[in-house]
Protein backbone atom coordinates (compact mmCIF):
# COMPACT_ATOMS: atom_id res chain seq x y z
CA UNK A 1 0.00 0.00 0.00
CA UNK A 2 1.47 3.55 -0.83
CA UNK A 3 1.60 6.42 1.46
CA UNK A 4 -1.39 8.12 -1.11
CA UNK A 5 -3.38 5.13 -0.69
CA UNK A 6 -2.85 5.20 3.37
CA UNK A 7 -3.69 8.96 3.31
CA UNK A 8 -6.91 8.48 0.90
CA UNK A 9 -7.95 5.55 2.96
CA UNK A 10 -7.30 7.67 6.83
CA UNK A 11 -9.39 10.38 4.82
CA UNK A 12 -12.57 8.23 4.19
CA UNK A 13 -12.89 6.75 7.46
CA UNK A 14 -12.25 10.02 9.40
CA UNK A 15 -15.42 11.86 6.98
CA UNK A 16 -17.06 8.10 8.18
CA UNK A 17 -16.43 8.42 11.84
CA UNK A 18 -16.87 12.11 11.75
CA UNK A 19 -20.46 12.28 10.76
CA UNK A 20 -22.32 11.06 13.96
CA UNK A 21 -18.76 11.54 16.00
CA UNK A 22 -18.75 15.00 18.70
CA UNK A 23 -16.22 17.67 17.05
CA UNK A 24 -13.46 16.70 19.83
CA UNK A 25 -13.19 12.99 18.81
CA UNK A 26 -13.00 13.80 14.78
CA UNK A 27 -9.74 15.80 15.50
CA UNK A 28 -8.38 13.75 18.60
CA UNK A 29 -8.64 10.48 15.53
CA UNK A 30 -7.25 12.84 13.21
CA UNK A 31 -4.01 13.31 15.16
CA UNK A 32 -3.95 9.55 15.58
CA UNK A 33 -3.67 8.78 12.57
CA UNK A 34 -1.73 11.56 11.57
CA UNK A 35 0.81 9.85 14.41
CA UNK A 36 0.16 6.55 13.39
CA UNK A 37 1.67 7.53 9.95
CA UNK A 38 4.82 10.12 11.59
CA UNK A 39 5.58 6.58 13.24
CA UNK A 40 5.68 3.91 10.33
CA UNK A 41 8.09 6.69 8.37
CA UNK A 42 10.02 7.14 11.53
CA UNK A 43 10.39 3.53 12.32
CA UNK A 44 11.64 3.26 8.38
CA UNK A 45 13.97 5.71 9.02
CA UNK A 46 15.34 4.62 11.92
CA UNK A 47 17.47 1.56 9.67
CA UNK A 48 17.78 4.41 6.18
CA UNK A 49 21.28 4.18 5.01
CA UNK A 50 23.02 7.67 5.46
CA UNK A 51 26.38 7.31 3.27
CA UNK A 52 28.11 10.91 2.55
CA UNK A 53 31.02 11.58 0.58
CA UNK A 54 33.75 14.00 2.99
CA UNK A 55 37.16 15.78 1.74
CA UNK A 56 39.94 16.24 4.89
CA UNK A 57 42.59 18.22 4.69
CA UNK A 58 45.69 17.14 7.13
CA UNK A 59 49.38 18.12 7.47
CA UNK A 60 50.46 14.44 8.43
CA UNK A 61 52.37 12.96 5.33
CA UNK A 62 50.51 10.95 2.91
CA UNK A 63 52.21 7.59 4.25
CA UNK A 64 51.76 8.40 8.10
CA UNK A 65 48.39 9.06 7.56
CA UNK A 66 47.65 6.09 5.72
CA UNK A 67 49.20 4.07 8.86
CA UNK A 68 46.86 5.88 11.52
CA UNK A 69 43.93 5.14 9.10
CA UNK A 70 44.88 1.22 8.92
CA UNK A 71 45.34 1.33 12.88
CA UNK A 72 41.71 3.18 12.92
CA UNK A 73 39.49 0.82 10.76
CA UNK A 74 42.00 -2.34 12.41
CA UNK A 75 40.49 -0.97 15.74
CA UNK A 76 36.87 -0.75 14.39
CA UNK A 77 36.84 -4.13 13.00
CA UNK A 78 37.39 -3.70 9.11
CA UNK A 79 39.22 -5.44 6.58
CA UNK A 80 40.32 -4.35 2.96
CA UNK A 81 38.62 -5.76 0.51
CA UNK A 82 39.76 -4.00 -2.60
CA UNK A 83 42.55 -1.43 -3.45
CA UNK A 84 42.84 0.37 -6.86
CA UNK A 85 46.06 1.52 -7.85
CA UNK A 86 44.90 2.94 -10.47
CA UNK A 87 42.65 5.58 -8.80
CA UNK A 88 44.23 5.29 -4.92
CA UNK A 89 40.69 4.35 -3.68
CA UNK A 90 41.25 1.45 -0.70
CA UNK A 91 37.84 -0.03 -0.32
CA UNK A 92 36.87 -1.88 3.56
CA UNK A 93 34.29 -3.99 5.02
CA UNK A 94 33.25 -4.13 8.31
CA UNK A 95 29.37 -5.32 10.45
CA UNK A 96 27.43 -2.41 11.81
CA UNK A 97 26.02 -3.43 14.91
CA UNK A 98 23.00 -2.18 15.40
CA UNK A 99 22.66 -0.22 19.07
CA UNK A 100 20.40 -2.18 21.66
CA UNK A 101 19.24 1.76 22.88
CA UNK A 102 17.93 2.55 19.73
CA UNK A 103 15.68 -0.90 19.02
CA UNK A 104 14.23 -0.31 23.05
CA UNK A 105 13.84 3.09 21.78
CA UNK A 106 12.27 2.22 18.55
CA UNK A 107 10.08 -0.31 20.41
CA UNK A 108 8.77 1.95 23.32
CA UNK A 109 7.52 4.72 20.68
CA UNK A 110 6.01 1.77 18.49
CA UNK A 111 3.98 0.69 21.90
CA UNK A 112 3.21 4.40 22.49
CA UNK A 113 1.59 4.82 19.21
CA UNK A 114 -0.17 1.49 19.05
CA UNK A 115 -1.66 2.47 22.53
CA UNK A 116 -3.04 5.62 21.49
CA UNK A 117 -4.45 3.91 18.12
CA UNK A 118 -5.71 1.23 20.61
CA UNK A 119 -7.53 3.59 22.65
CA UNK A 120 -9.01 5.29 19.89
CA UNK A 121 -10.43 2.02 18.76
CA UNK A 122 -11.85 1.07 21.88
CA UNK A 123 -13.90 4.07 21.87
CA UNK A 124 -15.05 4.06 18.36
CA UNK A 125 -15.29 0.23 17.87
CA UNK A 126 -16.22 -1.12 21.20
CA UNK A 127 -12.86 -3.01 21.59
CA UNK A 128 -12.28 -4.32 25.06
CA UNK A 129 -9.12 -4.18 26.62
CA UNK A 130 -7.52 -7.30 26.36
CA UNK A 131 -7.75 -6.56 22.33
CA UNK A 132 -6.00 -3.25 23.03
CA UNK A 133 -3.39 -4.99 25.34
CA UNK A 134 -3.16 -7.13 22.61
CA UNK A 135 -2.26 -4.45 19.98
CA UNK A 136 0.55 -3.26 21.85
CA UNK A 137 2.11 -7.11 21.41
CA UNK A 138 3.42 -5.67 17.93
CA UNK A 139 5.40 -3.02 19.18
CA UNK A 140 8.80 -5.24 19.76
CA UNK A 141 8.34 -5.95 15.95
CA UNK A 142 9.51 -2.85 15.25
CA UNK A 143 12.64 -3.05 17.48
CA UNK A 144 13.22 -6.44 15.35
CA UNK A 145 12.55 -4.48 12.11
CA UNK A 146 15.46 -1.58 13.49
CA UNK A 147 17.37 -4.57 14.45
CA UNK A 148 17.51 -6.61 11.20
CA UNK A 149 18.13 -3.60 9.40
CA UNK A 150 20.66 -1.65 10.97
CA UNK A 151 22.99 -5.38 11.37
CA UNK A 152 24.58 -5.02 8.29
CA UNK A 153 28.01 -5.05 6.13
CA UNK A 154 28.92 -1.39 5.46
CA UNK A 155 31.39 -0.39 3.19
CA UNK A 156 34.07 2.10 3.65
CA UNK A 157 35.92 3.86 0.84
CA UNK A 158 38.79 6.85 0.89
CA UNK A 159 41.56 8.22 -0.87
CA UNK A 160 44.64 9.51 -0.13
CA UNK A 161 46.29 12.22 -2.24
CA UNK A 162 48.39 15.41 -2.44
CA UNK A 163 46.62 18.24 -1.88
CA UNK A 164 46.26 20.94 -5.14
CA UNK A 165 46.03 23.81 -3.27
CA UNK A 166 48.87 22.70 -0.72
CA UNK A 167 51.69 20.12 -1.77
CA UNK A 168 52.28 19.84 2.12
CA UNK A 169 49.03 18.84 2.35
CA UNK A 170 47.22 15.59 2.54
CA UNK A 171 43.77 15.32 0.95
CA UNK A 172 41.59 12.51 2.68
CA UNK A 173 38.28 11.64 0.92
CA UNK A 174 36.04 9.54 2.57
CA UNK A 175 32.79 7.65 1.54
CA UNK A 176 31.31 6.11 4.72
CA UNK A 177 27.96 6.17 6.87
CA UNK A 178 27.39 9.60 8.81
CA UNK A 179 28.28 8.00 12.07
CA UNK A 180 31.72 6.18 10.65
CA UNK A 181 32.98 9.98 9.53
CA UNK A 182 31.81 11.82 12.76
CA UNK A 183 33.97 8.48 14.80
CA UNK A 184 36.76 9.09 12.19
CA UNK A 185 37.01 13.07 13.24
CA UNK A 186 36.85 12.69 16.58
CA UNK A 187 39.71 9.52 16.53
CA UNK A 188 42.05 11.45 14.06
CA UNK A 189 41.87 15.06 15.45
CA UNK A 190 44.65 16.61 12.69
CA UNK A 191 41.89 16.68 9.96
CA UNK A 192 40.37 19.17 8.91
CA UNK A 193 37.30 19.11 6.89
CA UNK A 194 37.42 20.92 3.70
CA UNK A 195 34.32 19.62 2.13
CA UNK A 196 30.84 17.85 2.82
Amino acid sequence: MSVLEALSAMLFLISALSLSAPPVFSSTLILTLLMMVGMVFFIRASAKDRTQTVEFGSEVAEVDLLDQLKDYFDQRAYQVTQVDADSGWITLLGLVRPSLFIAVFVSAMAAVGLLCLGLMTSYTLGWSESQVLGLLLLSPLAGLFYWRKAGRPEEVRFSLKPSAADPYQTQLTVVAHRDEVLQLRSRLPRLQLIEE
